[in-house]
């Protein structure tokens, strides 16, 4: 029995042959918290003008993946006086949300709803990426920035009054906490996600008491991470070095309305806003939508013809199932979209093409597979 057992022992304690070594996995795995499978609800606010129509497409592209998310849909439209409390509730609730465009009105005593969630809720930070997508032409090549932007506070505090008949006073507050909590998050940001430069953006030479306290935030904190390399722009100057050479811009941190200028301006240069995917994140809640400003919400010939880009909002929803630890899915999602767009095949007016939303969006389906 000895003997016959000596080969079987020799084979076991020989090394194994090249072709047969086993690949070495880690000894640690990610252990997931019970539950971080299953299913999740998510808020849904279609919005106005074109809206319900890229909304629409990110539910077919989630029942196609069978992602596991679900929509609470609640109808919310830009002249409303508030936000149903029904609607602020569920976000509360499911602490995350997928909003298409609300019109802001113009003038007048009906205040941007926009504002009110991100206030109420406190998503202090607004995130835009701004990047070059293969087989998409453009201007500048190697474009790869991420504009995050403080979110409640600066000229968008909405303190405004008028002093005489013909004089109004719009008060642009700048507050140390906030500014702090901002620069915090775009360095944490950069460094989870490899960046290597934050560029802090300012008007400091002009309102130096305001955007003094901005930049003095931002300079403590980058002391916190000598890791990533930190400079200053004038945001005029900004602008201009956009336009003519963006690819030296990696992540920005920026006061409210600048970023509001800036990521707009970045979007256009990397392929224009209906690709360019965003989302408002605070301490408990997220709201993900279209990253650039939906200067299209009310565009009544898209809406009529079918023909808005929903790449930008498919994009954000990726970023939401990232959020929601549904990696694999965000990757699938994120993959077929730039497949699609890569292949030229189906794109929307704004990007070349000729195709409708629903045929962009069969074309991402099919991709998925």
């Amino acid at each position: 029995m000895a003997r016959r057992s000596l080969p079987l022992l020799k084979h076991l304690l020989s090394p194994p042959s090249p072709s047969t070594t086993p690949t070495l996995r880690r000894s640690v795995t990610y252990m997931p918290r019970p539950g971080d499978g299953e299913p999740r609800p998510v808020t849904l606010i279609p919005g106005d003008g074109i809206g319900p129509l890229v909304t629409n497409a990110v539910e077919q592209v989630m029942e196609a993946m069978h992602a596991p998310v679900y929509f609470e849909k609640y109808e919310v439209h830009g002249d409303m006086m508030r936000v149903p409390s029904e609607v602020m509730e569920s976000i509360k609730k499911n602490k995350v949300c997928l909003k298409g465009g609300l019109t802001t009105p113009m003038g007048g005593g009906v205040s941007s709803l926009n504002l009110q969630l991100r206030k109420e809720l406190d998503l202090y930070a607004s995130l835009v990426n701004c990047f070059n997508l293969q087989g998409l032409p453009t201007r500048h090549q190697n474009v790869d920035i991420v504009v995050i932007r403080e979110n409640t506070e600066g000229e968008y505090a909405g303190l405004e009054h008028e002093v005489v008949p013909g004089v109004v006073e719009s008060l642009k507050v700048i507050t140390k906490f906030c500014s702090e909590r901002i620069a915090k998050y775009a360095f944490e940001y950069a460094y989870l996600n490899n960046r290597k430069k934050v560029t802090a953006v300012h008007k400091a030479n002009i309102m130096k008491l305001a955007d003094g306290l901005f930049l003095e935030s931002c300079r403590e904190v980058a002391t916190k991470y000598p890791g990533i390399k930190y400079n200053e722009i004038i945001v005029d100057n900004c602008c201009m070095q956009l336009v003519s050479k963006p690819e030296q811009f990696d992540v920005m941190v920026t006061p409210n309305l600048y970023g509001n200028l800036v990521a707009n301006t970045a979007a256009g240069i990397a392929g224009g806003s209906g690709v360019m995917p965003g989302g408002n994140v605070g301490a408990d809640h997220a709201i993900f939508e279209q990253g650039a400003s939906a200067g299209n919400v009310g565009n009544e010939k898209l809406l009529e013809q079918k023909t808005a880009n929903p790449v930008a909002v498919l994009l954000s929803s990726a970023m939401m199932l990232r959020h929601l630890q549904f990696p694999s899915f965000a990757d699938r999602l994120e993959t077929a979209v730039k497949q699609v767009i890569s292949e030229g095949r189906y794109r929307t007016k704004d990007l070349g093409g000729s195709s409708t939303t629903q045929e962009v969006v069969d074309a991402v389906i099919g991709a998925l597979d």
